[in-house]
């Protein structure tokens, strides 16, 4: 897949260096080998919406399986030093790196899961060594993909059926910002990407026809339509906006009679989208051009389509790019990966968490896992609980950041738990669906949340809570860590 196309196949130092400086002061004092269990998560849904998409997973998988330090990254990794001047790593740590694989077990949500706030998109049960070593790559595919996944989602809710387009890659950070964005945003919904590479590496659809570069090349704009139509009878979207938006249409028209080619479409890509729009359907109508499309570009987001379809734009495709694939107005997840369990004597759990002065900020303990409820087709709520501990049944669920609020779930005929196994024993035992299959996964949960929960402006707040006995044990940690009587 795309990693080992893009990349050399050793990514062991895709890290933060302190994922290397705990590996080998765990590797010192022998506790390398323990037992430990991290989550992935995240504490608050981008873009001040009310869900996200997880996505990266496939990616993830990739890099677990293939995950390796190769002679050239233990030769520079003996090259570092600590502040004494001396070698930051000794010689046998950089020997147990020469062997690792991964040994641990994945439990992770499908790609396309609707998720929300403080559920572990991704669990990690694996000798603590290889949990602390992995954090900083897993963070990296998954935090980026899902962002871009859950905006895709929301455009394509704003676009009401209609075509998306993504047309990111110019505006991306970087080449793998452009391939990760093209993935994602296929995964969140749109329809195709100009992006030609990820059209060939992840099967997606590849749209594209001029720009104005080739309009200016000519003396005239008639006489550039004239020669694209000879030269693509079969991509045959004109740009208009190069010099007069209206002129152009006519112009499209006028080259389309003469020609004889099939106009698929015109492209708008600046002024009044709204009017425009309205105009040159009326044109191209009354030239008996029905079935030509009318796509539109500049700077879009599902805010802008949104305002656009409000005020009756006749626009059929949508050319989203930069707001995109940067995730513009938020232009990061803010996922964490934190300790949560760790094996004490005979093999049993012991359970950690980690404070904060912010309620937000205090983790939650245990074994993690997602049970999504149901009745009929309607979503009721999520519950974390922990596999250790059990769950409750009927399950009841208490806000993560109140201990007093909480909700039945009594009425539920169904329920699912979300996170499923992906590697056992450093073994995957997850076939990744396909790319396609994912978006179609995207597409029915976005499609099953209420839809309070995906409108735009202060949305609903899907049910998120603690199954009592993880919010006990969690209350029950925190007070002990700051020396409370029980």
């Amino acid at each position: 897949m795309s990693l080992r196309e893009l990349y050399r196949p050793s990514l062991g130092l895709l890290t933060d260096l302190y994922q290397l400086t705990m590996a080998h002061a765990h590797f010192v004092r022998g506790t390398h080998g323990t037992r430990a269990v991290f989550h992935l998560f995240f504490r608050k849904n981008p873009f001040q919406g009310g869900f996200t998409i997880a996505a990266g997973l496939a990616q993830a998988i990739e890099l677990l399986e293939d995950l390796r330090y190769d002679d050239d990254d233990l030769a520079y990794l003996a090259t570092l030093r600590g502040n004494d001047g001396s070698a930051l790593f000794g010689p046998a740590f950089l020997h147990h790196l020469s062997k690792l694989r991964f040994s641990g077990d994945i439990d992770a949500m499908p790609e396309g899961t609707a998720c929300f706030p403080h559920e572990p998109l991704l669990r990690v049960t694996a000798p603590m060594l290889e949990g602390q070593l992995i954090e900083t790559p897993l963070l990296t595919l998954l935090n980026f993909q899902s962002l871009v996944a859950t905006k895709a989602a929301r455009v394509c809710l704003a676009a009401k059926g209609d075509a998306v387009v993504e047309l990111g890659l110019r505006r991306a950070q970087g080449p793998d910002g452009g391939m990760s964005a093209s993935r994602a945003a296929y995964l969140g919904g749109v329809t195709a990407t100009s992006n030609v590479l990820a059209g060939r590496m992840f099967g997606i659809p590849v749209r594209g026809t001029h720009a104005h570069a080739w309009v200016m090349a000519f003396d005239t704009e008639l006489e550039a339509f004239r020669a694209y139509a000879e030269a693509m009878p079969n991509n045959c979207v004109f740009l208009v906006d190069t010099y007069n938006t209206l002129e152009g249409v006519r112009h499209a028209i006028q080259v389309t009679k003469e020609t004889g080619v099939k106009l698929a479409g015109i492209r708008l890509d600046s002024g009044d989208l709204a009017y425009l729009s309205i105009v040159a359907r009326q044109m191209l109508d009354e030239a008996g051009f029905r079935t030509a499309s009318i796509v539109a570009s500049n700077d879009l987001d599902e805010t802008t389509i949104e305002s656009l379809k409000a005020q009756g734009a006749k626009i059929d495709v949508w050319g989203v790019g930069t707001r995109l694939v940067t995730g513009h107005d938020q232009p990061a997840l803010g996922g964490v990966y934190k300790l949560s369990a760790m094996a004490g004597p005979a093999g049993k759990w012991i359970p950690r968490v980690k404070l904060s002065e912010q309620a937000i900020k205090v983790s939650t303990p245990g074994i993690q896992q997602v049970r999504r409820f149901r009745r009929g087709t309607t979503l009721l709520g999520d519950s974390i609980w922990d596999e250790d501990l059990g769950i409750q049944m009927p399950a009841r669920i208490v806000d993560p950041l109140d201990p007093l609020r909480e909700r039945a779930m009594d009425d539920a005929d169904t329920f699912e738990d979300l996170l499923v196994p992906i590697f056992r024993g450093g073994k995957r035992v997850y076939t990744p669906p396909t790319l396609a299959e994912s978006r179609e996964r995207t597409r029915t949960q976005v499609a099953a949340l209420h839809p309070g929960v995906t409108r735009f402006l202060n949305p609903h707040q899907h049910p998120v809570g603690l199954d009592p006995r993880v919010m006990a044990a969690k209350v029950a940690l925190v007070r002990a860590a700051r020396g409370l009587p029980k």
